[in-house]
């Protein structure tokens, strides 16, 4: 634990810099409530929410008038400030940019009680090209989930238009597998996340997602057919430590617990989310009774955030993850004692620092650290495992660096940025056959696989009294343990580098909002090549109808 917790420690020393703002994908609303003649109103009740996605959030302006809301999505808002002695302040707010959005209020005296009706200003549909799905932390409490090990997968898959269920816990998007990119705090994840390859965030840590399935932004390569950003939970700005634990029990012997904590002042916060799920049905089984299909996972998330000065942020992620499943049998498979289990453990490290170096400029930079490490446990007696006993120990190691420069000024929205990231894989296996009819030398007459060990080659079968077998795989004897063979091993590295660049500008003229962008990738792995990736996309609302038209290129 020491070896573990002194890295950290150097990690938050070497970047002591932190502003009271989001990263990655999502941005910060600060203001101050006056009163006509200028001077700060304290205690103001002060609300951001979108009647759309239904995210609401609400603070209480300090003895200076000031508030601040961070973590918040790219998204419109409606802004609410109410205070005692005077009238209600309504406005709309567009969030775009992690550049922190100042907003000032005055607030009028008011001069009699009467009732009034506000709509809500945001409109129902959105003018921009991208084709997405916003969720928040209201709709994660409303779809349902299937275990905390796949919660994530199950909010895109029933949250998301184009996206279909696959078995444990994975899933297809716009008809592509494993063509889906995770975006956690501006950290790309480009691996399959999953239960039985790479863990997941747990929900309960997750303050809101967006879903992008059409005219993805340039900032985002690799994998695209659909992109999930992610902002976790902070505890910036909570004066009040908040927290919840929740325990569930239900069928095939299930258990879900969670706590989750939040605490912190305006400058610096924590949160902590742990997790623990254990399932006699933890897999997809290929029956109607799970056999031998009991799993669990564990994992603890922590976020840290510290705020020295105006200019400057940094966050610190950290996330470690275990499970442990047994490998559904069929009842063949049961009754000959099959014993298959797999642990996966994962370990993610991400900090992040954002400079803000004026009211419309910003720089973001992101390094980080993943590994997977997943081990896969034949049956104690091979010949248990039928028709081959496998074993496997694989590790994915990913290490990157991501740097945003942004401009937000008047009609643009621009942003440039690269992207370096270096994957080390390592992969070794065994296997061998363990049923005498997989894959026989002799036939009987009749056509049944003949079990004699002993007949290793075909110019025996004749001289035995059978007929050789015409569809004999011949380099498979030498790993028939049934006829005295050997394991196959493999043992194999190799590393993956890939770079990027990337300009976009999102410009609005009137009812058009046109978003534009260049992209550059270089990979280097099993193969190698370049790709220039241009991207451009358009959005016209026609306010009669309030409807919006939207036609978009990407490659």
């Amino acid at each position: 634990m020491r070896r573990l917790c002194l890295p950290l420690l150097l990690l938050c020393a070497m970047a002591t810099h932190t502003f009271s703002q989001s990263m990655g994908s999502a941005g910060t609303v600060y203001g101050i409530v006056t009163d006509p003649s200028g001077g700060r109103i304290p205690s103001a009740d002060v609300s951001l929410s979108n009647e759309l996605t239904r995210y609401e959030r609400y603070a209480l302006a300090d003895d200076n008038g000031e508030f601040r809301f961070t973590n918040v999505p790219f998204n419109e808002y409606h802004l609410e400030i109410n205070a005692s002695g005077f009238e209600k302040s309504h406005s709309h707010i567009s969030v775009r940019s992690v550049v922190p959005l100042r907003v000032s209020i005055g607030l009028k005296i008011l001069i009699r009680t009467e009732a009034v009706v506000v709509t809500q200003e945001i409109p129902l549909v959105e003018e921009t090209p991208l084709s997405h799905t916003d969720i928040s932390r209201d709709v994660f409490e409303k779809i349902p989930q299937g275990s905390i090990a796949s919660g994530m997968s199950d909010m895109i898959t029933l949250g998301t238009p184009g996206v279909v269920a696959d078995s444990n816990g994975f899933f297809h998007s716009l008809g592509d597998h494993a063509q889906a990119q995770f975006v956690i705090d501006d950290q790309p994840m480009t691996d399959q996340q999953g239960s039985i390859f790479s863990n997941q965030l747990p929900t309960n840590v997750i303050q809101s997602m967006e879903s992008i399935y059409g005219a993805v932004p340039a900032e985002y390569g690799d994998k695209t057919s659909l992109v999930v950003t992610a902002v976790t939970r902070s505890g910036l700005g909570q004066e009040k430590p908040s927290g919840s634990i929740s325990t569930e029990y239900g069928s095939f012997g299930t258990i879900e617990q969670s706590a989750n904590l939040g605490f912190g002042n305006q400058r610096w916060g924590n949160f902590t989310g742990i997790n623990f799920n254990r399932s006699g049905h933890y897999l997809d089984t290929p029956e109607f009774r799970p056999l031998h299909d009991i799993g669990n996972n564990e994992s603890a998330f922590n976020r840290l955030d510290f705020q020295p000065n105006q200019n400057d942020a940094l966050h610190l992620n950290a996330f470690v993850v275990r499970s442990w499943f047994q490998v559904p049998n069929a009842y063949d498979q049961q009754a000959a004692g099959q014993d298959q289990r797999q642990l996966v453990q994962s370990i993610n490290i991400a900090p992040g620092w954002v400079h803000v170096f004026n009211s419309a400029t910003t720089l973001t930079v992101n390094p980080f650290f993943r590994q997977d490490r997943i081990i896969y446990h034949p049956s104690a007696d091979p010949f248990s495992d039928q028709p081959a006993t496998v074993s496997q120990t694989r590790r994915l190691t990913n290490l990157g660096f991501r740097a945003n420069f942004e401009y937000l000024r008047g009609r643009h929205n621009a942003k440039f940025g690269i992207q370096i990231t270096h994957t080390l894989l390592t992969e070794s296996f065994r296997l061998a056959l363990t049923d005498p009819t997989f894959n026989p030398v002799c036939l009987t007459a009749t056509g049944d696989p003949v079990l004699d060990p002993t007949l290793t080659q075909q110019s025996e079968c004749t001289t035995a009294g059978y007929n050789p077998n015409p569809d004999l795989a011949p380099g498979l004897v030498p790993y028939d343990l049934t006829r005295g063979g050997n394991y196959f091993t493999f043992h194999g590295h190799t590393d993956i580098k890939q770079q990027a660049a990337f300009v976009q500008d999102s410009v609005k003229l009137g009812n058009l909002t046109i978003n534009g962008g260049l992209r550059f990738d270089r990979y280097d792995g099993l193969s190698k090549g370049t790709a220039w990736q241009p991207r451009l996309g358009f959005a016209y609302r026609l306010k009669p109808t309030s409807t919006v038209l939207r036609l978009s290129y990407s490659r």
